[in-house]
C-alpha cells in the first residue's frame, strides 16, 4: 500500500475474534518472543485478548503500509514505553486498547497518538477524571447538565491521552497543565502551558465513533490529514474500509494560561 505523506492510517479490531483458539493461535505466531512473553504474563484471558489482538492488529497494519512481512517488525520502546520501528523506516505508528476495540493509527514522517474507550466507561471517567482535568476543563464540565457530564468526560480523557501518546510521555506529562476548551466558532481548541515546551499550533486532532467506542486522533501537524479507516477481523489480513463520516480536524490555540 502506499501510504501517502498526507494520509493517516486508522485500523480497528476487535479482540473477542481471539475467542476461537484458531484465531488466537494465529496472531500469536505473528509475535515475537518478548510479545510472547508479555502476552502470557497477563493474569485474566480476557486482558490476553486484549494485548494479542492490539499487537497483532499493529504488526499486520504495518504490513500493508509498509514492506516487511507482519513477523518480520522490529519494535523498540522509548523511556517511557513508547513503541516505535527498529530502525526507524520513516513509518510511525501508536495503539490504544479497551476490552472491546483494539486501534492502530500509522502515519508517514510525522509523531501521531491514538486513544480509544468504550462509552460504556463513560461514567467512570466522570467521577475518576476531574483530578486529571485543568481547572478550565473542571469549569466547563461542571457548566454542564448532569446527563451531558459523561460524554464531555470522555471525550476530554481520550483526547489528553492521544495528546501525552502523541508526545511519547505518556502519564509522565502532567495532564491538568493542558486543556482542550470546548466552544466557540473553534468547536475544540487545545491550550498548552508554556512550561511544557510545546506549540499548540503545530497540532491537530480529531474525534471518531465506532461501535460503541469513542477515539480520539492526535497527529504533529498544522493542516487537516485525510483518515483512512480499516477494519481487521483478526487474524485476517484482508481488511474492510469502513466509513465513519467527515473528520473534522480541530488545532491548538493559547497557551493554557491565556486562554479563556
Amino acid at each position: 500500500m502506499n501510504m501517502g505523506r498526507g494520509t493517516l492510517h486508522l485500523w480497528c479490531a476487535y479482540p473477542d475474534d481471539l475467542m476461537d483458539e484458531a484465531a488466537a493461535g494465529a496472531c500469536v505466531q505473528l509475535l515475537s518472543e518478548e510479545e510472547r512473553a508479555r502476552w502470557q504474563g497477563f493474569k485474566f484471558e480476557q486482558h490476553r485478548r486484549e494485548y494479542l489482538a492490539t499487537h497483532a492488529l499493529a504488526r499486520i497494519a504495518l504490513s500493508h503500509c509498509g514492506d516487511l512481512a507482519p513477523v518480520t517488525w522490529r519494535f523498540e520502546e522509548n523511556a517511557y514505553g513508547k513503541p516505535a520501528i527498529a530502525p526507524a523506516c520513516g513509518l510511525r505508528f501508536n495503539l490504544s486498547n479497551s476490552l472491546g476495540m483494539v486501534v492502530c493509527l500509522v502515519a508517514e514522517g510525522i509523531e501521531v497518538g491514538v486513544d480509544v474507550e468504550a462509552r460504556a466507561r463513560a461514567g467512570s471517567i466522570t467521577e475518576v477524571g476531574p483530578r486529571m482535568f485543568s481547572a478550565q476543563e473542571r469549569a466547563q464540565l461542571e457548566a454542564l447538565s448532569e446527563t451531558e457530564r459523561p460524554e464531555r468526560a470522555l471525550r476530554l480523557w481520550i483526547l489528553k491521552e492521544s495528546y501525552v501518546k502523541a508526545r511519547g510521555m505518556g502519564m509522565a506529562m502532567p495532564l491538568n497543565r493542558f486543556s482542550f476548551l470546548f466552544g466557540g466558532a473553534e468547536g475544540i481548541r487545545m491550550a498548552i502551558d508554556p512550561g511544557l515546551d510545546d506549540e499548540p499550533l503545530r497540532r491537530r486532532f480529531c474525534l471518531l465513533e465506532h461501535a460503541d467506542h469513542c477515539m480520539a486522533l492526535m497527529v504533529e501537524s498544522r493542516t487537516a490529514r485525510e483518515v483512512k479507516v480499516w477494519e481487521a477481523r483478526l487474524p485476517s489480513a484482508v481488511p474492510r474500509p469502513l466509513e465513519l463520516g467527515t473528520v473534522r480536524w480541530f488545532a491548538g490555540a493559547a497557551s493554557l494560561r491565556e486562554a479563556p
